[in-house]
């Protein structure tokens, strides 16, 4: 019993999950009598348009209308779109068909269900370090707080849809971001569904088709060298192109080259970078005397590459800078010749005394002093 009533609550759950995407399509024709096409259909994966007709006619002629109108003939009743029309959904989608040679036609618009401004906003991806990916969302300004949403993408036509198997969740549980592992640029654009749930309310999904290389944050080129010389002074600095999961070609690449002079960081503006299409670059204005900082990143070039500029490379170090062993070893020569001829002298001032080494020298007595001397001593007692 249990599990018969787990099973009915996953079908539900199912069910309101996917219910927008099996919205009706509804149409309005042209004529005040019923119109002869009826149960218009719409197959998304093959971007075929389909209805039923109790009249035969041999022309028809289908209109997305979107941006640009896009047309389609056919001679039954089904109209095939090319697959390359990458279309959103979430904002609805209007069709026009019509029957060659008469006044009969039939105007139709696929209108998600759900309540207003209940689905997601901001929805953003990014790829990083080759092959991870993020993708992150705000849930809809009026969506009940009980709304949990639900991401599935489908990276090619010929691939299935996928949820994600690892979400970004907020204070309160709430799905609001996703992270991918082991993501594989392809040519053609990646479809992208969030889709929500909530006891109260059916909640409207977002969608939208996203070209992945343009999203790609292009890790730093590799293999990065310094190969510098004196005479001719000069370096030759060489690296590899950034690793990409679908791209090969060298010249898919364009590179900036940022060197700085360590030795003046706040003199003056900062040397300007130098742009180059090839993974070899000369530095011809190598002082020895002086220390560099290099760094290099890429962007993409006429391939289905990104062309914002990615991540710099780890600052690599140059040059021998100035040499201060000669003046400080002078230095300390200097202090310890001065060390050695101030030591003795404070010992012997703080331990010795001239007048205990030079003592006066032991005089005789005089005789005759010592007797007048005596016979004023006398003199003095008797008065």
């Amino acid at each position: 019993m249990l599990d018969t009533l787990g099973l009915i609550c996953i079908i539900w759950w199912c069910m309101t999950l996917f219910q927008p995407l099996r919205a009706d399509i509804q149409c309005m024709g042209s004529e005040a009598q019923e119109s002869p096409i009826t149960n218009v259909k719409m197959n998304w994966r093959k971007m075929e348009l389909s209805w039923e007709s109790s009249r035969n006619f041999s022309n028809y002629k289908c209109t997305i209308v979107d941006m640009t109108d896009v047309d389609s003939e056919g001679n039954s009743p089904l109209c095939s779109f090319p697959v390359e029309l990458y279309m959103p959904r979430h904002k609805g989608v209007f069709f026009i068909i019509e029957v060659a040679n008469t006044n009969i036609s039939k105007d139709c618009r696929f209108i998600p269900g759900g309540m207003n401004r209940s689905a997601i906003e901001n929805f953003s991806c990014v790829i990083y370090n080759v092959s991870l990916m993020n993708c992150t969302w705000q849930a809809g300004r009026d969506a009940p707080g009980d709304t949990q949403y639900f991401l599935y993408w489908q990276n090619s036509r010929d691939d299935n849809e996928m949820e994600c198997e690892l979400y970004i969740k907020d204070e309160n549980g709430r799905n609001m971001g996703c992270r991918f592992k082991n993501v594989s640029i392809v040519t053609e654009k990646s479809y992208f569904l969030v889709n929500g749930s909530s006891k109260d309310s059916r909640i409207q999904f977002y969608d939208e088709y996203i070209q992945l290389y343009k999203i790609e944050i292009l890790a730093p080129p590799s293999k990065v060298a310094v190969n510098c010389t004196k005479d001719p002074a000069g370096c030759i600095i060489t690296w590899q192109p950034p690793f990409t999961s679908h791209v090969e070609n060298k010249n898919c690449f364009q590179y900036e080259i940022n060197i700085q002079n360590k030795d003046k960081p706040t003199e003056g503006k900062k040397d300007t970078p130098v742009t180059v299409n090839n993974t070899t670059y000369e530095f011809q204005n190598y002082n020895e005397k002086n220390e560099y900082i290099l760094k290099i990143r890429a962007r993409g070039k006429n391939c289905l590459v990104n062309s914002s500029w990615g991540e710099w490379s780890e600052p690599i170090e140059f040059g021998q800078g100035k040499d201060y062993f000669i003046s400080v070893t002078l230095f300390l020569i200097a202090l310890g010749t001065i060390a050695v001829i101030l030591l003795p002298y404070c010992l012997f001032k703080r331990y010795c005394s001239f007048k205990s080494l030079f003592s006066p020298i032991p005089q005789p007595r005089d005789k005759f002093n010592a007797s007048t001397d005596e016979d004023t001593q006398i003199s003095f007692n008797t008065d």
